[in-house]
């Protein structure tokens, strides 16, 4: 991937070299009079190679991604000191410059929220101005809360990028998308309206730059800063559980914390059919690095590995004896050094 990436790299700007040399000559060959007033931008356009190794057209656009260049057009540029995208100061190459053509890259740190939407190129005849968007990446989705809701209900989402955000329930095999109220919104949190027959569906948020996808069904929680369904149970040991700690947590504010004795575990009941599902994820966190048996209504042993930063994992039914239901859960603390204090959290089911 490194070679590849250096290869591109050359081939880039081994294009750009191209395209600077062919604008220069046009320009020497040309029999109209030089331009002489203030710089004038008339397009702006993709430059280099696309992933597949194809040369990007150089078509005009009005929206640009930070990290990639792009040719600005135009004339009056052979003396531009400076460029702006969204008023922030602009890195380029004297060495790609010509009077009609500036090749740039817009930098990754360049602000695209609250910002002015503006390119400006500042020469030493004056300053062109000229309406440009650089997008925001695309979103991340690190969860929602609560993914037990139910229509009407005020549900958060967090994760980064939600610049101007749509926020759907994803589209699906069989049921086409369908669009969310969104209440309120800042970069990374969005409060929505919970839709009608919202059970079983993803949400997705899309901004300018693409879309994100929760990696939760609405309504498929066991725990999310509460156990939801469970019939009986408890510790073996009876102390050390706490589904309301706060200190810490993968989704949502809290976690179940759990205070184990070496060995030490616990049976929880539930009653839940297993038909529309094909794993069952969680999220697990230790004070120390271990392990912790899983299985379910008593069936295969699966070793959840436990380090001191939260993982999250999605177990295959296959590996827990293919239950056609949920009646119960065990967890028992297997490092055999003196036990452990482990946060478990997200725990819930996978849609097929």
């Amino acid at each position: 991937m490194k070679n590849i990436k250096i290869v591109s790299l050359a081939a880039c700007m081994a294009w750009m070299l191209s395209l600077m040399l062919f604008t220069s000559c046009s320009s020497d060959d040309s029999s109209a009079e030089a331009y002489s007033g203030p710089p004038v931008i008339e397009s702006v356009s993709p430059s280099g190679y696309n992933e597949d190794g194809s040369m990007k057209p150089l078509t005009p656009v009005t929206v640009g991604d930070p990290k990639n260049y792009y040719v600005i057009h135009g004339k009056g540029l052979l003396s531009t000191t400076k460029i702006y995208f969204n008023d922030f100061d602009t890195y380029f190459r004297p060495t790609f410059v010509t009077d009609t053509d500036i090749i740039v890259l817009i930098d990754e740190n360049t602000p695209y929220a609250n910002a002015s939407n503006k390119l400006k190129v500042v020469t030493k005849s004056g300053t062109a101005v000229y309406d440009f968007t650089v997008a925001p990446p695309a979103p991340t989705f690190s969860g929602f809360n609560f993914i037990n809701c139910a229509e009407g209900d005020l549900v958060t989402i967090k994760g980064k990028y939600f610049l101007n955000p749509v926020v759907t329930l994803a589209k699906t095999a069989t049921l086409p998308e369908v669009p969310v109220t969104v209440v309120s919104s800042t970069l990374e949190q969005i409060v929505i309206k919970v839709p009608a027959n919202a059970d079983k569906r993803y949400l997705a948020v899309t901004n300018i730059s693409g879309t994100a996808v929760s990696k939760e069904a609405i309504g498929t929680a066991l725990y999310d800063d509460k156990l939801y369904g469970m019939q009986w149970g408890g510790p073996w040991a009876g102390k050390g559980v706490n589904f309301d700690f706060d200190g810490d947590s993968y989704q949502g504010e809290k976690s179940w914390r759990w205070e184990f004795g070496q060995w030490d575990g616990g049976n929880w009941g539930f009653n839940v059919d297993m038909t529309p599902y094909k794993a069952i994820r969680i999220a697990v966190k230790g004070a120390k690095n271990g392990q912790v048996n899983f299985s379910v209504n008593g069936g295969p042993n699966f070793v959840i590995p436990v380090t001191a930063a939260w993982v999250y994992m999605e177990i295959p039914l296959n590996k827990l004896g293919d239950p056609t239901s949920v009646t119960m859960l065990t967890f028992q603390e297997s490092n055999n050094d003196g036990g452990n204090t482990v946060l478990f959290d997200d725990i819930g089911f996978v849609l097929k």
